[in-house]
């Protein structure tokens, strides 16, 4: 079977969107252009910001998040504080769910993004 390794997701711009990440993530784009910037992450994961105007075919409906994991408890928190500190808006402040313990934000574009710890790690 194969391993996914790249996700994209569509923007309305991706020069705004890629900065956005850059600052998040801590890394600059590997490729950037009017129409699509891709970052490779840990481990060759890779992250693309395409046009939702410009991609083929075009993009239909559809929801996710795009999921981050920390290594502990404490750091949901401070990734919180931290991203609250940068005006990123927030959908839900950290809680503890069956699975562990979550936050979860919103790129530019509504994108959800989740920051968690599993419980038992």
């Amino acid at each position: 079977m194969t391993t996914p390794n790249f996700v994209i997701l569509y923007v309305d711009s991706p020069e705004r969107s890629g900065a956005f990440y850059a600052s998040l993530l801590g890394r600059d784009p590997v490729e950037s252009s009017p129409t699509f910037v891709m970052f490779v992450l840990d481990k060759g994961f890779k992250l693309g910001l395409w046009s939702r105007h410009t991609v083929e075919p075009a993009a239909a409906g559809g929801g996710g998040e795009l999921v981050l994991a920390v290594e502990n408890a404490a750091a949901v928190d401070a990734a919180h504080a931290d991203w609250i500190g940068r005006g990123i808006d927030m959908l839900q402040a950290p809680t503890d769910l069956d699975f562990g313990r979550a936050f979860v934000a919103l790129d530019p574009d509504n994108h959800r993004l989740r920051v968690y710890w599993p419980n038992g790690q």
